[in-house]
């Protein structure tokens, strides 16, 4: 690997880690700190609680290293980490999410109650930051089973089967919650980008 390639997690090796050779975990953090924080920013909407949950991940995920046994990338085993300690975190401050927002999977899908037309929408305003906000917004605002089934399929683009593993529900509970999550921000946002549509 040349010094001006950027390396990736496939550069990393696997031994060094199990062996907790600190210059390896370093890369490692290096490599994935980035997206991880994002993810638990926007799982738990606090900055503060983003920042110690990524400290407390990477602590358990280097005391857990020696037994790694490579079932599943590097990836998905340090986004299962951080997910788990998101959500007990969650859990602990409000136990009754636990049952009004984690046990929900029911089969039944509601179609949005409004759906605008947004092809004559000129790009410019479908990226903007104002867009962007509002979106942030109406992720922020889904139940919790379901923003953190959106942010890591639709937002870290991991695989529906990663995403199963991560959060230990079967394939298809991540696919209806999927659908419910990305229906729910079209309802959210249909709002908005009617009035956009109006101004066109």
């Amino acid at each position: 690997m040349s010094k001006n390639s950027q390396p990736s997690l496939n550069d990393l090796s696997l031994d060094s880690l199990r062996a907790q050779d600190r210059e390896a975990f370093a890369a490692l953090v290096d490599l994935t700190s980035g997206q991880l924080y994002s993810l638990l920013l926007r799982i738990l909407n606090n900055e503060q609680d983003a920042e110690d949950i990524l400290q407390e991940s990477y602590i358990k995920a280097y005391a857990a290293l020696p037994s790694f046994e490579g079932r599943s990338s590097l990836k998905t085993w340090l986004f299962r980490i951080a997910t788990n300690e998101a959500l007990m975190l969650i859990r602990k401050r409000k136990p009754q999410v636990q049952i009004t927002e984690l046990d929900d999977d029911s089969d039944d899908v509601e179609a949005p109650k409004e759906i605008i037309d947004w092809c004559c929408l000129p790009e410019s305003e479908l990226m903007n930051s104002e867009t962007r906000k509002h979106l942030d917004k109406a992720v922020a605002a889904l139940p919790l089973n379901l923003r953190t089934v959106f942010l890591l399929r639709d937002v870290q683009g991991l695989s529906g089967e990663e995403t199963a593993s991560i959060m230990g529900i079967s394939v298809d509970n991540v696919k209806t919650r999927l659908l419910r999550a990305r229906f729910k921000l079209r309802e959210e946002l249909s709002e908005y980008f009617g009035e956009k549509v109006n101004h066109v």
